[in-house]
């Protein structure tokens, strides 16, 4: 499946918050991310990312393993994502470390996550603060075939507009390169 997501820095997020609480309730979580790569940073360069994420909730903590392709989408970034629950985070870094990757970064993200159905399409709406990056951005994806990704960033694009997100506000900057470029 493809992840079609689109992703917009949010200049009102309170407003944009009440908005989504109208709309689903909130699961508020934290994750800590771990980005992998080869030593010769070979997934990085091919668009790719190997992540560990532990998200801790209100329903307690897990931990899942994340591979995302090239995308397939240039203008959005949409890429097949395929991801496993993982019984204990400590192996699964052991795990990536015993093949071979090394830690290219790891930060920390705090979610506001909202599942709802818009647009014929189940989707998930994330405002996101990562602390060491200023501003509070907005996520919405919806896991689709790859022939649907037009369509499907169409009624993202839809659900944006609704919360009053313009198409001047989207981003394709990425979390990891953010939070790097603020540690040099």
């Amino acid at each position: 499946m493809i992840e079609a997501e689109l992703k917009a820095r949010v200049h009102a997020p309170e407003a944009v918050m009440r908005q989504l609480d109208d709309r689903a309730v909130v699961r508020i979580e934290v994750y800590r991310d771990t980005y992998y790569d080869r030593p010769d940073g070979s997934l990085e360069k091919a668009g790719e990312e190997l992540r560990v994420r532990t998200v801790h909730g209100a329903d307690g903590t897990r931990t899942v393993l994340t591979y995302k392709g090239a995308a397939v989408d240039a203008e959005s970034g949409s890429k097949p994502e395929h991801e496993t629950s993982v019984e204990d985070a400590d192996q699964a870094h052991a795990i990536l470390r015993g093949l071979g990757h090394v830690e290219l970064i790891a930060f920390e993200k705090r979610c506001r996550n909202y599942d709802f159905t818009a647009h014929g399409r189940q989707m998930l709406a994330t405002l996101v603060r990562v602390p060491e990056i200023d501003g509070t951005f907005l996520e919405v994806e919806t896991l689709v075939d790859e022939a649907d990704v037009p369509a499907a960033l169409d009624d993202i694009r839809a659900v944006l507009a609704e919360l009053g997100i313009g198409s001047e506000d989207l981003t394709r900057e990425t979390y990891t390169g953010a939070v790097a470029a603020r540690r040099r």
